[in-house]
């Protein structure tokens, strides 16, 4: 996530900035035309350098890696480092008919001036089941077909991107509770070929009664690359992400 960089200046909202600002980095890259079938999953490491301007500059760096194990099950898990904070935040998930399967999710945050955050979630998708621990108090949640976690809904907004689809809604376990996450391209432009420089999609995140802002840029001419993705809170604090490597694997 992108938690290191926004604690410090409000311990309060600091977790939901980082949640929104880092479901864009699900959108990763793919040689896939707009029309054709998403491909399969396929091994990433991608990094990102992040900042914060809230009166005082603040910088870190965020990695993303999608490893195989095998079997279809897939290791997805992010990287955060900074002065404030780091995070580690893990998904063992299942890839089924192009859908995110999760089955263990993990979430740890640590850093300078704040209290350690820890979450953990089991699905049992026999048992219809979800059962974890946030803050040191557990939950147990009843399982319904498509439901998420922090981490999966990302990979799954990827592969719905990569399909055509436009305007997109998940159902996301968090915190022992659901919740919907809404998404929608705004520009794109993805599809030019008239040989100057492709436009660069852009996409939002959708809320409702809310001043805040989460934008999203992706370079077409670059295997859809999220090159920037931008945060404008309230009180015109501003949240940065700009990518400084991909390694996409065979």
């Amino acid at each position: 996530m992108f938690p290191a960089l926004v604690i410090a200046p409000s311990l309060k909202t600091g977790r939901n900035i980082a949640a929104s600002l880092l479901c864009a980095l699900a959108l990763l890259p793919s040689n896939a035309a707009q029309a054709e079938p998403a491909p399969d999953l396929f091994p990433f490491e991608v990094s990102y350098g992040a900042s914060m301007e809230k009166g005082v500059s603040l910088n870190g760096s965020a990695k993303r890696i999608l490893t195989s194990q095998g079997n279809d099950v897939w290791l997805y898990r992010t990287e955060v480092k900074s002065f404030i904070a780091d995070l580690d935040e893990s998904l063992i998930l299942k890839w089924e008919d192009g859908k995110v399967v999760p089955l263990r999710y993990r979430y740890r945050l640590s850093g300078f001036l704040i209290k350690d955050r820890t979450q953990s979630i089991d699905f049992d998708w026999k048992a219809g089941v979800a059962t974890g621990d946030y803050r040191g108090k557990s939950f147990k949640v009843e399982l319904q077909e498509g439901i998420l976690d922090p981490l999966g809904f990302q990979v799954q907004l990827h592969q719905d991107v990569l399909n055509g689809k436009r305007e997109m809604e998940y159902q996301v376990l968090d915190r022992g509770k659901i919740d919907s996450e809404r998404f929608a391209v705004v520009n794109d432009n993805a599809s030019s070929s008239d040989g100057a420089q492709s436009s660069l999609l852009k996409a939002e995140k959708v809320r409702e009664n809310s001043k805040r802002e989460t934008l999203m840029w992706f370079d077409p001419a670059s295997q859809f690359v999220l090159v920037r993705l931008l945060q404008v809170e309230p009180d015109g604090s501003k949240y940065e992400l700009k990518l400084k490597s991909v390694d996409l694997g065979g």
